[in-house]
């Protein structure tokens, strides 16, 4: 029961940061990827904050994966700190922070599954082009997927 209601509060968390007004200065982006343990292919999107503190932004995701008779929702509250590298197009960042991850189990054909909901904690590192190109690697502990690669585009 606590887990469910850890995943409700984390999924508001998410659409209360997708739905700030534009004068917040939130930018949003999509994601693509795929992942190990459990081997994925997963889709998603973020908001990311104007910095918190000086290089410091919260980049909330939500991820769909599917692959190896799983389906996998992962809720990630991820913080990423920017480093500007000077005279490149590219800036680079890293970050971590903790995530609610939604197994869902397809063993016996449509509807004859289960579902365990977990905990987890994901390290990333990664480089965004300015025109909002991105990729990114991210490391996951506890329920997370233990490897993702992710390619993706920021708006603006």
């Amino acid at each position: 029961m606590q887990s469910k209601v850890f995943v409700g509060l984390m999924v508001t968390a998410l659409l209360v940061c997708a739905t700030a007004p534009a004068e917040a200065q939130w930018t949003a982006g999509i994601r693509a990827g795929a992942s190990a343990d459990p081997g994925q292919f997963f889709v998603g999107g973020h908001v990311e904050t104007r910095p918190i503190i000086e290089n410091l932004t919260f980049r909330p995701n939500l991820e769909v994966g599917v692959g190896d008779n799983v389906t996998t929702v992962a809720i990630n509250l991820e913080f990423a700190y920017w480093i500007t590298l000077p005279r490149q197009a590219f800036r680079l960042y890293f970050g971590a922070g903790p995530a609610a991850v939604i197994y869902s189990v397809d063993d016996d054909g449509p509807g004859r599954g289960n579902a365990d909901t977990g905990g987890g904690f994901n390290f990333l590192v990664g480089a965004q082009h300015r025109q909002g190109l991105f990729g990114e690697l991210k490391l996951g502990l506890i329920d997370s997927p233990e490897v993702k690669v992710t390619v993706g585009y920021v708006f603006r």
